[in-house]
Parts: structure tokens; sequence; C-alpha cells
């Protein structure tokens, strides 16, 4: 048990109410909470000047803060915890949004990518929120290579799948490349790779160039090592993350506080490199995961909370994720629902395609 839970358990039935009032009230309006409005809401008729003290056991508790000097308290990220933990109720999904993520997915024409990035802005439209996916990896065989030079710093690298799919990668390749060696990069690479999986060919590829020094040309070799890290570096990764709607970050926020922080998670969300991280946030466990605030270690400089849950495809493997990142007084009890749905859609409709 959490030591947030031990709090919980250990508050007796007035504290407790008021801790969901308060809590409640802030996911809601985002404002701090005050006595006197609270004592006109608990079920017990009890003096403001009561409430006062249990607001003050719970700040000691360090569950409320106090962001002014005012009376009134906000829940703590510790509280925050708590309350999703121990005393948020999720609710059903709603008929309407149901309709609306339903819709994204009636026609099945279009590749995955773009069924998915049409899942992101369904997700963010229903949620108000920014929505994440994190798309599969493509798993076919694959077909044949080629770079194409599309200047002196500039060259692109294409993989055709077996399935018909297509991707490519811009980089920027070793100097002195011609097209001979690019020629020949693309001969070695497909005499060995034709009929493999991308996810298998890295490390062979890098035995076969070792061993075969004297069969390559050098600036063919550098060229090969270029290409395949476009696949598994970085511009891979940041490929497979589909951010949508981050306006409705900004809404009517007009605190120099709060827009700084929405500036960071931008930041964050442009700059991010490390996407897997992303996805190991699921792994611990099938269904939707909270992260608030700091909890959440890809965004935690900007103070956002993050909804996620992964998807699987027909082999129960996790394949992608999706997810809503906002600020901590997120409105979960709806959000949870939504995500989980989502996670459950996507998964369905890339193990019928599959």
């Amino acid at each position: 048990m959490s030591e947030a839970s031990k709090i919980l358990d250990e508050l007796n039935d007035r504290s407790r109410e008021v801790f969901r009032l308060i809590v409640e009230s802030y996911l809601e309006s985002g404002e701090p909470v005050g006595s006197r409005t609270l004592s006109r809401s608990l079920s017990e008729k009890v003096s403001a000047a009561t409430v006062r003290n249990v607001m003050q056991d719970l700040e000691f508790l360090g569950l409320l803060g106090s962001p002014h000097v005012s009376a009134g308290r906000v829940p703590t990220q510790v509280g925050l915890r708590m309350f999703v933990d121990g005393l948020l109720e999720v609710g059903d999904l709603g008929e309407d949004d149901r309709k609306k993520l339903d819709e994204t997915l009636g026609s099945n024409s279009g590749d995955v990518s773009g069924m998915l990035d049409r899942v992101g802005a369904a997700l963010s439209n229903v949620t108000h929120g920014a929505s994440l996916v994190l798309t599969p990896k493509h798993e076919s065989e694959i077909k044949h290579i080629e770079f194409v030079s599309l200047g002196h710093d500039r060259a692109l690298v294409v993989l055709v799948f077996a399935d018909g799919h297509v991707e490519n990668r811009l980089f920027t390749p070793p100097p002195g490349q011609t097209p001979s060696s690019m020629r020949e990069a693309a001969n070695f690479l497909n005499a060995l790779i034709e009929g493999r999986k991308l996810s298998d060919v890295r490390r062979m590829i890098q035995t076969e160039i070792a061993a075969r020094r004297q069969e390559i040309d050098v600036l063919a070799r550098e060229l090969v090592e270029s290409g395949l890290a476009a696949w598994e570096g970085e511009a891979s990764d940041s490929a497979r993350l589909i951010v949508r709607g981050r306006a409705n970050l900004l809404g009517d926020t007009g605190q120099e506080e709060e827009l700084e922080r929405i500036r960071v998670l931008f930041d964050d969300l442009e700059r991010k490199r490390d996407i897997a991280e992303f996805l190991e946030l699921t792994e611990e466990g099938e269904g939707v995961r909270i992260f608030i605030g700091s909890e959440n270690k890809l965004f935690s400089l900007s103070g956002s909370s993050l909804v996620v849950s992964p998807y699987m495809n027909a082999d129960r493997k996790i394949i992608g994720a999706v997810g809503v990142i906002g600020p901590t007084r997120l409105n979960y009890g709806r959000i949870v629902p939504i995500v989980d749905y989502t996670a459950q859609l996507v998964g369905k409709l890339i193990s019928d395609r599959s």
C-alpha cells in the first residue's frame, strides 16, 4: 500500500468529504476553494471555522496547498495522486464521444498511419486536450531499399515492404558520396535484407560489414550505416509520435505562469527524442495509466498530466499507445474511459488489418 493510500484510509468521513469536494471543485474550475463555500456543500452541517480546521489538517498532511494568501486551498500533486487512486469515480463512455471516435474508423481506406492521424485528431477534439498517438513500427518483410541523392548534404533512403508499404527518411550522408557509392550501398543491402523484417537486420548488417570490409567501398559502408541510423535513431522515433490539438491547451489561459508552462510543454512535444519512453510508460501492465506532474518523466518540467493506454496487435503484443496530455486539473473521470476505448478500438482495427 502506498503512503498516499495509508493517509486516505486514516482520514475520517468529514476530512475525506472535504478533501474530495476541494479536488472535484478544483478539477472543474481550477480555482482555490474556501471554507465558506465548502460549509454549504457538505452533507454534514458544520461551521466555516470547523471546515477551516479540517483544511489545515489536510494541508499539514501534504494533500492541500494554498497558492495565495487567501484561505482558499487547492490539491497538491500528492493530493491529486491520492484522489485518483482512491476516490476517483470513472464514468462510462458517453454515446456522443463513442460516436465521434467510431466515425474516424468508419472508412477502411488509407494506410494505418493515416487512420492513426485521424484517431489523434478525434481524441483531441473529444477530450479538448492534446492527443498523443505512438504508431507501431512497420513489421512487414522488406522487399527493396535504395538511396536517392538530394544534394551534397541531403539524401533520401527509401524502404519498400513486401505488402506495398513505402517509407522514406531524409538524412545527411557522409561527405564525398557519389552515385556509384549509393548504388553499391543499395546493392549490398538488398542482397542481405530482402525477405527480412527491419527489426531483425541491423545487427546482422553490422556483422556483415565487419566481415566483408574488403568487398564494400568505404563510402558505401558509411552510407549504409548512416541510412540505417535514419530508421533506428531519433528521426524514426520522432516520426512515430503523432501530436494533435496543441491549441486546445491554450484555452482562455491568461496567467503568465500558466502560459510559460504550456510553452515548455510545446517545446517538449516538438523536441522529444526518446519516444520509446512514451511506450515504456505503459508496459507495466494493461489498461489506462495516469501520470501527474513530476511523475510524468517525459513532460515533468511543464507540470502536466498524461493519461495513456497501450494498444495491442492480434498476438496481444503491445505495439503502440494513445494518450491525452493537459494540465494537472484534467477531468480524469471522463478522460480515462475515452483513452481506454480509443486504445481498444485502434488495437482491434490494426489486428483486423494484419
